[in-house]
């Protein structure tokens, strides 16, 4: 996990779910997102609390720090256990904060016959209301983006139950928990309590066969979600 979302409710929908109540300082238009099929490197929303209350801001999904440029490509998500310890995600770590909305996510699994073939699956939650991932990034003010600015989504290890999907999965937070993930005064021993137990269950999820389309990156679209026949 993971290598493909969809995020693709207007941003009222998950800031409504999120934090009915809190200030946006930036503003943004209510049409859908309509990206059914994010692909690492490409730029998408993510929320941040900043002073004041929440930013909504376009980053490319994938980050590495400054020193590691061109010896290997930009991770696009970080284990839980090395994005609190592990010297690469030391810069963003706990003050890098921030949530990556979704509506659900895609995960391949390989055919038993032939490990060449893999079967997509997409995962949401079986309310169907929105996702928050928790999320490691860096965004640097100003109107156009910052080289080297850029998001990671934290993973955590699948329980039993999703592991025949995958045996990584982010890190979902509930909206009460992904509030609580933003705010700028949690101390990072809360944070990484969060990090840590704060998954939303297996049990609340469901799973299910889409089309094999979503395996290229320019193809987009609602079909992308739906069953595959």
């Amino acid at each position: 996990m993971c290598g493909r979302y969809s995020i693709y409710e207007s941003m009222d929908h998950y800031l409504k779910a999120l934090a009915p109540e809190q200030l946006v300082i930036n503003g943004y238009d209510l049409w859908p997102v309509a990206r059914y099929n994010v692909a690492p490197t490409t730029r998408v929303q993510v929320i941040r609390a900043v002073e004041g209350g929440l930013t909504i801001d376009k980053v490319k999904w994938g980050w590495c720090p400054s020193w590691a440029k061109d010896k290997r490509p930009a991770p696009i998500n970080a284990r839980v256990e090395t994005a609190m310890t592990g010297r690469f995600f030391k810069e963003l770590w706990p003050h890098g904060r921030m949530l990556a909305p979704a509506n659900g996510w895609f995960e391949w699994v390989k055919d038993p016959l032939d490990p060449k073939k893999k079967q997509p699956y997409f995962i949401r939650l079986k309310t169907a209301e929105p996702m928050f991932f928790a999320a490691l990034g860096q965004v640097r003010p100003g109107l156009e983006p910052h080289e080297g600015d850029g998001f990671v989504i934290i993973t955590a290890a699948s329980d039993s139950g999703m592991v025949d999907i995958h045996d990584r999965r982010p890190l979902v937070l509930a909206p009460e928990m992904a509030r609580e993930w933003l705010d700028p005064e949690l101390p990072a021993a809360r944070a990484a309590e969060i990090a840590r137990e704060g998954s939303r269950p297996t049990e609340e999820f469901e799973w299910f066969k889409v089309s094999k389309d979503v395996g290229n990156v320019r193809n987009e679209g609602a079909y992308l979600i739906e069953l595959a026949a």
